[in-house]
């Protein structure tokens, strides 16, 4: 591919990757059958790392305006490459030099303006774990334009993601947080882990936990604790043993016992 490559250019490359056995493989693994989370979406076969080098080789020169045709694509791996494109054009633009110019908060806004507004093409769990944080993640915690910059304005940003019937967009409200955690902000997490903390899927277990585990990891484990003294006896038993995975043997029998 040349300077300045095409959404097209970029899915007739990834066609030419295609690896049926792998294929096959990732139809399983992502649940794509008849009734399963993933019904339906289809694959390349390629695998993650094939897809980074994709991103490497053209995110720099990717103009935004093609990346909704890689979005919209049938093709998961296409999909994750045009989440990957975001997520390296969001990071250029939030590092310490650039968290309060003008124009790189413009910018960001917009990269994250397009993301929300494809969030339904986000639409199997490894889609959202490798993109939302750095991109929905990051931007709670960076100035922006919308809202005149509140708190509250991100709050019901995140709540009516939260709120939705889509279990993806309920998953980003989730695990945006792992990058609030990372920063040192644990009220996102403990948040959305209590609003989700009855959610019938097991996937949203998965997530309430593991975000919690980052949480108490990244920030304080006591603060983990006395989520668990509020909560732990109404946890699914899935949230609650990936939420203790870093605490000793006996603690973690401690929490997992009737």
């Amino acid at each position: 591919m040349g300077k300045n490559p095409t959404a097209q250019e970029v899915i007739v490359y990834m066609e030419s990757l295609q690896n049926e056995e792998q294929r096959q493989v990732l139809m399983r693994f992502f649940k794509t059958g008849p009734g399963e989370y993933g019904e339906g979406d289809e694959f390349l076969g390629l695998k993650v790392p094939q897809t980074r080098e994709v991103v490497k080789s053209v995110a720099k020169d990717f103009s935004l305006s093609e990346v909704p045709e890689l979005l919209m694509s049938r093709w998961h791996e296409v999909r994750l490459c045009g989440l990957l494109i975001l997520v390296a054009k969001f990071e250029k633009l939030a590092t310490k030099r650039l968290e309060s110019d003008e124009a790189a908060i413009r910018s960001r806004d917009e990269i994250l303006t397009m993301y929300l507004q494809y969030a339904e093409q986000v639409n199997n769990w490894d889609l959202v774990d490798l993109s939302v944080h750095k991109i929905l993640g990051h931007w709670l915690l960076l100035p922006t334009r919308f809202g005149n910059g509140s708190k509250d304005y991100k709050l019901s940003l995140l709540d009516s993601l939260a709120q939705s019937d889509n279990l993806w967009k309920q998953r980003m409200s989730m695990v945006c947080s792992w990058k609030t955690s990372q920063m040192g902000d644990p009220s996102w997490c403990l948040r959305y882990a209590e609003i989700h903390l009855h959610h019938p899927h097991d996937l949203m277990h998965k997530a309430v936990g593991w975000m919690l585990r980052e949480m108490g990891k990244r920030i304080s484990m006591d603060l983990l604790r006395d989520f668990l003294r509020q909560h732990a006896h109404e946890m699914p038993r899935t949230a609650l043993r990936y939420a203790i995975e870093q605490m000793s043997e006996q603690e973690r029998q401690y929490w997992m016992s009737p």
